[in-house]
């Protein structure tokens, strides 16, 4: 069944500075959608806002066509990777997974895993950065939602991982929206289907290499990976 995410008419601002000016955003079942953008730009604040947990002067966001004010209130609409671990520190990957997800078969598949099936039973005090940061990626794609938002989801991640990542997030897309946004531009570039930059309070739709020099967000050499990354 499709599903349908649309945030409209936003606007954000942090005393003087506006951050965000009537921001509009869609996205279906089956979309990855990758936002860029520069310090400051926008990115996790507007991924706050659709999640629900960030106040703006002016939002809309629908679900199916239904209005919802703080998304993340009802069960099986959208999950939310922030910057910051959400799994407690002195619980472990097993309690965490138990707690997250609705069924054995879901706990399962999370632990069939090389780096966290040895991990299953450690704290979250107990992991690298990354080995956690890997756990709740995994864990967020495996809820029984309908859109998933990963706020920079390949920071500190090992370079095999970083690839099961963003193979995971194309399986997930089979029945769920993906919105990420990261730092690293190539991987964001790599795995999504659409892009976006933010720019000047607004969300501009990438096409081609000349919108992000345009923009002024990578030089001309540096945006030919978009080209090689798009074909």
């Amino acid at each position: 069944m499709l599903h349908l995410l649309e945030i409209d008419s936003v606007n954000k601002s942090y005393g003087q500075n506006r951050v965000l000016t009537d921001i509009y955003l869609k996205c279906e079942t089956g979309d990855i959608i990758g936002m860029l953008g520069s310090n400051g730009s926008g990115k996790s604040t507007l991924l706050k806002i659709l999640f629900g947990v960030e106040q703006a002067e002016h939002k809309f966001i629908r679900i199916d066509g239904k209005i919802f004010q703080r998304p993340y209130q009802t069960l099986g609409e959208i999950a939310y990777l922030p910057q910051d671990s959400f799994i407690p520190k002195n619980m472990t990957l097993i309690d965490a997974a138990k707690i997250y997800l609705s069924d054995d078969d879901r706990v399962n598949m999370l632990f069939d895993d090389p780096t966290l099936f040895m991990v299953q039973y450690d704290k979250a005090s107990q992991l690298s950065d990354g080995e956690l940061r890997y756990a709740e990626i995994k864990l967020l794609l495996n809820l029984d939602v309908k859109f998933v938002l990963l706020d920079e989801p390949f920071n500190g991640i090992s370079p095999i991982n970083i690839e099961n990542v963003k193979e995971l997030i194309r399986k997930s897309a089979q029945n769920k929206g993906i919105i990420l946004t990261d730092h690293d531009y190539r991987n964001v570039l790599d795995v999504a289907h659409q892009h976006f930059l933010f720019w000047d309070g607004g969300l501009k739709k990438i096409r081609d290499k000349e919108d992000l020099v345009l923009r002024g967000y990578m030089s001309e050499e540096r945006a030919e990976e978009f080209v090689e990354y798009r074909r």
